[in-house]
């Protein structure tokens, strides 16, 4: 891992080998992070088990609010990536961090950064193992994470079938309307303080469904993480597995405050559906490893919810309103790069 490839914003020289020392190099414990002084780090995996990979990045005023705290930022950076190896039924070992830091940052800010990592380190179990340092025209943090799981059992969008039941875990649209939370949008004035606040702190800090991941390796025939909205993470599954899906909007588990939100503007179940940052499992199941999967996420404490049925259908998934006809969702999910979905 190396340091900044500059100055301290004003001017006076920092020694990136001891910023190294005392921010990263306690986190990177494994022995094949080699104290961070090395060029490059090695990791075995165990016999008979396959090694999964992911990378996801997030920036400044796109996927977070202007002037977060250092400490959540890394933290979504790095769940993020958790979140996409639960999906595949993935045990976390060890992440990459790039930081790209803007002109005005500060060692008191990495320290907070570190402390962040060091955090979820502990909740999670994944190790740092290396990464960069680089000055940025903005705050950007992206994350190369893997974890292992038996050989020959990642789970994959492609492997659903018509029939399956659709799972999703935790609650969906908490993220989305968290955003409109933190950024005072007034379609959320008739919610209370503590449901804004439920909703910001959803959006802020995602909740990787990490305990899942073997209940979904063990029974889910495909799966994703829902980072993108709902609507649309599920076409991209169909589209991967060649099936279509019949989901039933009134069965979708919304958090008491998103409920709130959706019953005094109905209008904001369509964002549910689409905006996205919810990090959760979105799978399928085959109806005779259902009650193995619920029983399987009943141990893990994470919750789960049938919310519809794969269908031998080459069309867009299809949510239904209480009446039986179809939503009419718009964008079905957050595009990275669309600006008008952007905070600037």
């Amino acid at each position: 891992m190396t340091g900044p490839d500059t100055n301290g914003p004003d001017d006076t020289p920092l020694d990136e080998h001891g910023l190294i020392a005392r921010y990263f190099r306690p986190l990177a414990t494994p022995p094949g992070a080699y104290e961070l002084i090395d060029d490059a780090a090695a990791f075995s995996p165990p016999p008979g088990a396959d090694l999964v990979l992911t990378k996801d990045g997030i920036a400044e005023g796109i996927h977070f609010l202007p002037g977060e705290d250092a400490a959540t930022v890394a933290r979504k950076a790095l769940r993020v990536n958790l979140s996409d190896l639960a999906a595949k039924g993935a045990t976390p070992v060890g992440y990459l961090v790039l930081l790209g830091l803007p002109d005005n940052w500060s060692e008191d800010w990495i320290a907070g950064f570190a402390s962040g990592l060091d955090a979820d380190q502990r909740e999670f179990g994944a190790l740092l193992y290396g990464g960069d340092t680089i000055r940025a025209g903005g705050l950007v943090v992206s994350v190369t994470a893997f974890g292992t799981v038996d050989a020959g059992t990642i789970v994959r969008r492609s492997g659903a079938r018509a029939g399956d039941l659709i799972y999703v875990s935790g609650t969906i649209g908490d993220g989305a309307l968290g955003l409109l939370a933190a950024t005072d949008d007034a379609r959320l004035d008739r919610l209370d303080t503590g449901s804004r606040d439920h909703l910001v702190a959803r959006y802020r800090l995602p909740q990787p469904r990490v305990a899942l991941a073997r209940a979904v390796r063990e029974h889910a025939s495909a799966a994703l993480d829902v980072s993108d909205g709902l609507a649309g993470d599920l076409d991209k599954l169909c589209r991967a597995s060649g099936i279509s899906a019949r989901i039933r909007a009134g069965d979708l588990p919304l958090s008491p405050a998103a409920a709130t939100a959706v019953r005094a503007d109905e209008k904001l179940l369509s964002i549910c559906l689409t905006g996205g940052d919810d990090y959760e499992i979105l799978c399928t199941v085959p109806k005779d490893r259902a009650s193995g999967f619920e029983r399987a996420a009943s141990t893990s404490g994470v919750p789960v919810k049938v919310i519809g049925e794969a269908i031998d259908n080459g069309a867009d998934s299809v949510f239904l309103g209480a009446d039986g006809r179809p939503l009419t969702l718009g964008r079905r999910a957050f595009s990275h790069v669309d600006r008008t979905y952007s905070l600037r």
